[in-house]
């Protein structure tokens, strides 16, 4: 079972409290976003499953005209609340509601983790479709193999299945899906992280068919 929608309505206060700050801590994270940001030309960039906008809301500052979708609608009812000033909407990174070509950049940061890895070329698509030519996608993930459940987060009863997936793997499908790398980052688990590395692979949309 994975009710994501149910699990993260009824955390979604307590995992925004536990996280809001939470890429200030951790330099991978940041120099991922930064590495976007650089590489993003002028345009509307996704945080496509934006949980309860923590990035919307530092790519913001940053300069970037970001706006978040996540899936949950608790999630998106306090990131309007903690961020009114950005634009956030429910809806899922497997059928957006965005023109093909509309995004210059997409972030699916963390956003699949509770996705198996056959479902996984379904998403990629969806990402390809919505990037104009040139534009840039950052995904991070957990590395590994398998899934394990997870029945206790953020101080609330889930049941939530987190999938971790070996680096080559996705940059395969994400190549077949149709974008090309541009660079790869990776980490060693932090001890909370239950021994799970973390990956992220920047890729682009081909400018040209």
């Amino acid at each position: 079972m994975n009710d994501i929608q149910g699990s993260y309505n009824a955390a979604a206060a307590d995992y925004h409290a536990i996280l809001k700050d939470y890429h200030r801590d951790d330099p991978f994270e940041i120099g991922a976003l930064e590495y976007f940001t650089r590489l993003v030309e002028d345009g509307p960039v996704g945080d496509l499953g934006c949980g309860t906008g923590r990035i919307t809301t530092y790519l913001a500052g940053q300069g970037l005209d970001v706006f978040g979708v996540d899936l949950t609608p608790g999630m998106i009812e306090v990131a309007r609340k903690e961020y009114p000033e950005l634009r956030f909407e429910v809806g899922s990174l497997f059928g957006l509601d965005l023109k093909d070509g509309e995004l210059a950049g997409a972030l699916a940061w963390y956003s699949l983790v509770h996705t198996p890895r056959e479902e996984l070329p379904k998403a990629f698509a969806e990402l390809f479709r919505v990037l104009r030519p040139g534009g840039v996608l950052v995904h991070g993930f957990k590395v590994g193999d398998g899934h394990r459940e997870l029945k206790q987060g953020y101080g609330h009863d889930v049941d939530l299945e987190v999938y971790m997936y070996d680096v080559a793997d996705v940059a395969e499908l994400l190549a077949a899906a149709g974008f090309v790398e541009v660079a790869r980052l990776t980490r060693a688990a932090l001890p909370a992280e239950k021994d799970a590395a973390q990956a992220a692979l920047l890729v682009r949309k081909p400018a040209t068919p």
